[in-house]
């Protein structure tokens, strides 16, 4: 699972498809593709 941000109040999560050279991440959710820029968690 992979979590990204659509825009400033939109997450998307889903399977990771890919990484793009522009530094988004491709999720697929069902028969969906979202491009995004990947979240990730603070430790």
């Amino acid at each position: 699972m992979c979590t990204i941000m659509v825009s400033s109040c939109i997450f998307v999560q889903g399977l990771f498809v890919k990484a793009l050279p522009n530094g988004h991440v491709l999720v697929r959710t069902g028969s969906t593709e979202f491009s995004g820029t990947p979240v990730t968690s603070i430790k």
